[in-house]
C-alpha cells in the first residue's frame, strides 16, 4: 500500500519509542509537520528558536540516554540549530537531525532561502564539520535505510548527532510501505565492544604492582552507566580517583577515594597526586585542554606516568598522552573485566589508609577554608553562598544544568554531586545559553524529577524565549540566573591581562550598571518571575521555586568573584607571556599560577 513519506517517517518514529521531536517550523516541513499532527504518541515540541530546540533535545538525550529528534528549516533554520548541534557532538549526545530543504528539482535555481553558494543541492554539508554523518535524501525509497543506519550511528560507538537533508518534495511523495519492511527487522540496540580477557588481567596486574596508581575518568563513564563498576574497582584496590569537569557525578564527590577534578580550576592537591601517579588509568576521557591544565608538562598530569587507556572512541587513545596500552571498549563491560581480574590476581584486595585519610583531611580543610564565604551573608550574593543555599535544599536526585562562568566551573569544583547522571555541563563548546534550554528536554525525559539550571545573566540573555517554550508547553523548571551583570569569566580574564573590562560587562552608554529586570520579563511571559533583594531571601525562594511545579525563575544578583584555582590556563601565558613559557610550553620550572582567594571584600 502506498502512503505519503512523511506519514511513513512518523510510523517508523513512533515504532522506534520516540516520545519527543522538537522543532521549529518553516515552509520546508509542513508536511512533515501534518503527519506529526496526527500522531497519538509522538508531541512536538515548538520553539522560538532553532538553537533552543538543538539544546532542549540535547538535554532529553543526555536524561534519556537515547537519540533525541531535532526538526529545522531550510537556510537560517539548519544555521540557528548549529550552535546546539555542534554542542552535541563535542559532548557525544546522539541527535538525528531532520532538516527541510529547497524541492529537489530546484537545486542551484536559488529557490527561496537555499544554501549554495559553492556547490548545488549542497545544504547538507554545513555540518559534515561535526555530525557523525550527514546525508542528503535524493531518493525516497532510501528513506527507511537511512534511518536505521542514522539512529544506530548517532547512538553507538562515541555518540553524536547525525543529519539527514530532506527536500521539501520528497515529504509528499507516495512510496509502498513495503518499502519499510526492513525496519521491523534491524535490532535497535548495538553490542557494545568489551576488553579481551588478556588484557583485562594485563591492566588489572599493572594496577596491583603500581606503587602509585591513579584513575582519571571522564563522562563517558556516566553515559555508559559504568560508575558501579569504576567505584567497586577502586575500592578493591584502594585506587585515588581523578575526574574531569563532565566525569563529575560518575563517582560521588563525597567518596573517600574521589580526590576531585582536575585541570584550570583543580587544586594543588589534587594535581600533587595526579602528576606523581606512576600509573594512570583513563577510562571515557579525551584528557582534554580544560581538564589537564593545557598540557603543561607536570602541572596536572606528566609524561613520566604510563598511561592506559581505555575508550570507546579509537581516535581518542593516545591523542595528547602516549599510552602503554590503549583499548577500545565499553567502560561498564571494561571495568568489571578488570575487576575480577584484580580479584583473581589479588584476592585480598590493597588497602591504602594513609592516602584515605590524606585525601579526607584535604577535603575537610577545603570545605572550611570555603565555609566563611559560602555563609556569608553580603549583596549582591557570593556564588559560594548561592551553591551552598541550592545544595542544602535541593534533592541529591534532582537534575541540575549548568551553563557557561561561574555556575560551570564553581559547581565543579565546589559542589558536591553524590548520585550519577544528575549533572550536566556544556564541555566541549561551552556554549552559552546551554543550561535555560537543556532543561526542557530533561524535564520531559524525566517529569518526576526536579529539574533547574544554574546560569549567568549573559547565558540567560542569549535566548530568554525559552521561557516561552515553558509556558506553551507547560514545563515546570527553575532557571536560577547568578546575575553579575557582565559576561563574568571573560571580564575576570580581560581584567587580569589589561587591567580593563571593555565589552565585557553589560552598561549604558554613560556607564551605568545596566542588565533587564528578568523577574518582570517572565511575568511577561507568563512565568513567575522572583528577583532577589538580600542574600537571606534566596534559600525560601528557591524552596518554593523547586516545589511550585510552575515555571519559575530567581534573579539573583551576585558578585563577580573569580573561581579559585590553581591550575593553569595557557590563555592566560598567551595574554601575559613569561620568560619560561615558550609556544605553550614550560621550558624551565614552573608556570607562575594565578590564584584567586576565597577572601571577604
Amino acid at each position: 500500500m502506498k502512503k505519503l513519506l512523511s506519514y511513513q517517517i512518523v510510523d517508523y518514529l513512533e515504532r522506534r519509542g520516540v516520545e519527543y521531536v522538537f522543532g521549529l517550523t518553516g515552509h520546508t516541513v509542513i508536511g512533515f509537520l501534518d503527519a506529526l499532527e496526527k500522531s497519538e504518541k509522538i508531541k512536538y515540541i515548538s520553539n522560538r528558536h532553532e538553537q533552543i530546540a538543538a539544546t532542549a533535545a540535547d538535554g532529553y538525550a543526555r536524561v534519556a540516554k537515547k537519540a533525541a529528534v531535532v526538526m529545522t528549516h531550510l537556510g537560517p533554520g539548519i544555521t540557528n540549530a548549529t550552535t546546539g548541534v555542534a554542542n552535541a557532538a563535542l559532548d557525544a549526545i546522539p541527535l538525528v537531525v531532520l532538516a527541510g530543504d529547497v524541492p529537489s528539482y530546484y537545486y542551484g535555481k536559488h529557490p527561496h532561502q537555499e544554501i549554495n553558494l559553492h556547490s548545488d543541492g549542497s545544504q547538507y554539508e554545513i555540518y559534515k564539520p561535526f555530525v557523525k554523518r550527514a546525508w542528503r535524501l535524493d531518493t525516497p525509497e532510501l528513506m527507511p535505510e537511512i534511518l536505521d543506519k542514522a539512529f544506530r550511528l548517532a547512538e553507538s560507538g562515541r555518540p553524536g548527532p547525525v543529519l539527514i537533508s530532506i527536500p521539501m518534495d520528497m515529504w509528499s511523495r507516495e512510496i509502498d510501505d513495503s518499502n519499510f519492511e526492513r525496519t521491523y527487522h534491524d535490532s535497535h540496540f548495538t553490542v557494545k565492544p568489551a576488553l579481551a580477557k588478556e588484557t583485562a588481567k594485563e591492566i588489572a596486574k599493572r594496577l596491583i604492582e603500581a606503587e602509585r596508581p591513579l584513575i582519571h575518568f571522564g563522562g563517558q563513564v556516566i553515559w555508559h552507566q559504568a560508575s558501579e563498576e569504576l567505584q567497586a574497582l577502586a575500592d578493591f584496590l584502594d585506587i585515588p580517583l581523578s575526574r574531569s569537569l563532565m566525569g563529575q557525578g560518575g563517582v560521588s564527590d563525597t567518596h573517600p577515594l574521589l580526590v576531585g577534578m582536575t585541570g584550570f580550576w583543580g587544586t594543588d592537591f589534587v594535581h600533587e597526586i595526579t602528576k606523581n601517579a606512576d600509573l594512570i588509568l583513563g577510562v571515557g576521557t579525551r584528557f582534554a585542554e580544560a581538564d589537564s591544565s593545557s598540557w603543561y608538562e607536570g602541572v596536572t598530569f606528566s609524561q613520566k606516568s604510563k598511561f592506559i587507556q581505555i575508550d570507546i572512541d579509537p581516535a581518542e587513545i593516545g591523542r595528547n598522552y602516549p599510552v602503554e596500552i590503549g583499548a577500545v571498549a565499553d567502560p561498564k563491560q571494561a571495568l568489571a573485566q578488570i575487576f575480577e581480574a584484580a580479584k583473581e590476581l589479588k584476592p585480598e584486595g590493597i588497602d591504602r589508609p594513609e592516602l584515605r585519610k590524606k585525601i579526607a583531611d584535604y577535603k575537610a580543610e577545603f570545605k572550611e577554608s570555603n565555609r566563611e564565604i559560602s555563609e556569608d551573608s553580603r549583596f549582591p550574593m557570593t556564588p559560594q553562598r548561592i551553591l551552598k543555599d541550592v545544595r542544602e535544599v535541593f534533592p541529591q536526585d534532582g537534575l541540575i544544568f549548568t551553563d557557561v562562568g561561574w555556575n560551570k566551573n564553581g559547581v565543579g569544583q565546589q559542589f558536591d554531586i553524590t548520585q550519577p547522571s544528575t549533572i550536566f555541563h556544556p564541555g566541549g563548546l561551552a556554549t552559552m545559553g546551554f543550561g535555560s534550554a537543556a532543561i526542557l528536554g530533561a524535564k520531559l525525559a524525566a517529569p518526576e524529577k526536579k529539574v533547574i539550571t544554574l546560569i549567568g545573566d549573559g547565558g540567560f540573555g542569549t535566548n530568554p524565549s525559552v521561557l516561552a517554550t515553558a509556558v506553551e508547553q507547560n514545563i515546570p523548571v527553575v532557571w536560577v540566573i547568578m546575575n553579575n551583570s557582565a559576561f563574568g569569566t571573560i571580564a575576570g580574564l580581560t581584567k587580569g591581562a589589561y587591567q580593563h573590562t571593555f565589552g565585557t560587562e553589560f552598561h549604558t552608554p554613560n556607564g551605568k550598571p545596566y542588565n533587564p529586570d528578568w523577574a518582570m520579563i517572565a511575568q511577561a511571559y507568563g512565568v513567575k518571575g522572583v528577583r532577589i533583594n538580600s542574600a537571606d531571601e534566596f534559600k525560601d525562594v528557591f524552596e518554593e521555586a523547586i516545589n511550585a511545579d510552575i515555571p519559575y525563575i530567581i534573579d539573583a544578583p551576585m558578585e563577580n568573584i573569580p573561581v579559585p584555582t590553581d591550575g593553569i590556563w595557557n590563555i592566560n601565558d598567551i595574554y601575559n607571556p613569561k620568560e619560561n613559557v615558550v609556544n605553550g610550553k614550560l621550558i624551565s620550572g614552573e608556570a607562575k599560577k594565578s590564584k584567586h582567594l576565597n577572601t571577604s571584600k
